[in-house]
């Protein structure tokens, strides 16, 4: 699919505006015009109108000439195409990253975005000065430059894996911030970067750096987090988890059980059922299982009443227990 982002018309003379044309001959669409599809192209793609203030690239209003409609085009990873003259592409990689032309900006992140599907090697040596410029988009005011800097980021997940953790915090902490509280179409992009991060990076170098968001001030990226959290928990397998630390974890989930935000409080009751079957794999053996399951409650329960306080162990084992309960009466 493609999206459309559009500039600023609002200088245009009003004349201008309503005939739809401007003094160069070159036809400019109304921006009430842009909603109007027919009905085979409403099946064929999804287009997102959004009219962003005249803003530079360094976040300033733009006063001069009133800008003309520009169409950016957003495009799936998978319909972009390998790069033919890659040497002379990296000549002008970094310097079209920091363009003030935002347009340009636009075109330099796609260009990282074909590089690193297609040609992944020939930017390892820039990789950091890459990452900070688009670090820089991803802040960014305009939305469109915004967006395709969120799904460069995306790409480059998915490129570079485990290579990528030593840059990663800044890039965390905008997507998380970006997925939680933008416009709608930069939060899915988000919500789709911090999905493919997850698939991405090992969830034994991903967790410690999720870790702290939990704890942010915000209630809506601590809900994120701790969606991420929960998905790379689900990736760690029992080996895994006790690598990292069973009780590091459950005392994770116990501190969003009763978070502000629904998000927050589901992700922490999947993180200790999937926490719970875990210790039960780990902990009980074969034998214990055949007599009885109540060395097995027993066990579990004594474990989250030394990890945790009173009223958090209690509101744990009240989550497993109506879990296990449920699967009692369903059986």
């Amino acid at each position: 699919m493609s999206e459309v982002a559009l500039g600023d018309v609002s200088k245009l003379p009003e004349s201008e505006r309503i005939n739809g044309t401007s003094d160069n001959g070159n036809s400019v669409k109304p921006v009430t015009e842009t909603t109007e599809e027919n009905a085979g192209e409403k099946l064929n793609k999804k287009m997102a109108s959004m009219v962003d203030p005249p803003i530079d690239i360094d976040g300033t209003e733009n006063s001069g000439e009133a800008a003309a409609i520009l169409e950016i085009e957003y495009i799936e990873s998978e319909n972009l195409k390998a790069i033919e003259d890659v040497e002379n592409c990296l000549k002008t990689l970094l310097s079209g990253l920091n363009s003030k032309d935002w347009v340009s900006v636009c075109d330099a992140l796609n260009n990282v975005r074909r590089l690193s599907i297609y040609h992944m090697e020939a930017i390892v040596g820039i990789l950091s000065d890459v990452i900070s410029l688009i670090l820089k988009s991803m802040k960014n005011p305009r939305s469109a430059l915004c967006k395709t800097a969120i799904m460069t980021s995306a790409d480059i997940f998915k490129a570079y894996n485990d290579d990528i953790i030593d840059s990663l915090d800044p890039l965390l902490v905008q997507l998380l911030l970006k997925s939680s509280q933008d416009k709608r179409f930069v939060c899915e992009a988000a919500e789709s970067a911090l999905i493919a991060l997850n698939s991405s990076v090992s969830p034994l170098l991903l967790l410690p750096k999720l870790q702290p968001h939990i704890k942010n001030k915000n209630p809506r990226i601590r809900a994120k987090a701790s969606v991420c959290i929960s998905r790379s928990v689900r990736r760690l397998g029992i080996d895994g988890i006790e690598s990292f630390g069973i009780d590091k974890l459950i005392q994770i989930g116990a501190s969003q059980l009763n978070d502000k935000l629904p998000e927050s409080r589901d992700a922490a009751r999947t993180l200790l059922l999937e926490l719970h079957s875990v210790f039960e794999k780990s902990h009980v053996t074969t034998e214990a299982s055949a007599v009885s399951e109540e060395p097995v409650i027993a066990s579990w329960e004594h474990f989250c009443q030394s990890k945790l306080s009173p009223l958090n162990a209690q509101d744990v084992l009240r989550v497993t227990n109506t879990a296990r309960a449920g699967l009692v009466l369903g059986s």
